[in-house]
């Protein structure tokens, strides 16, 4: 399976923008609902808790961050596993809560 391109689909959801953010690229509206490291194989993204609860438990490319991040819905997602309908799903949650 190919890796999922989060920053493009990131940056087709309205009023998106890139920015950096420490060593990542990070993606906001308001503020950051989205983060990418430099080999951009994962993805960070803002979630509600119980979007990130159905998440990570209906796909194994989900798992919440660890530490204090995860616990307030901060979710990984592994490009490599997750489909583009599944890190557009989330991106669009994500988005909407910034």
């Amino acid at each position: 399976m190919a890796v999922v391109d989060g920053a493009a689909l990131a940056l087709e959801l309205p009023g998106a923008i890139e920015v950096p953010h420490h060593d990542r690229r990070a993606f906001k509206v308001s503020r950051i609902f989205a983060s990418l490291p430099r080999d951009a194989l994962t993805m960070n993204v803002g979630l509600a808790a119980e979007e990130q609860a159905m998440f990570c438990r209906n796909s194994a490319a989900f798992t919440p961050v660890n530490g204090a991040w995860g616990q307030q819905g901060w979710t990984v997602i592994d490009l490599g596993v997750a489909s583009d309908d599944e890190v557009a799903a989330a991106l669009e949650l994500a988005h909407a809560r910034a």
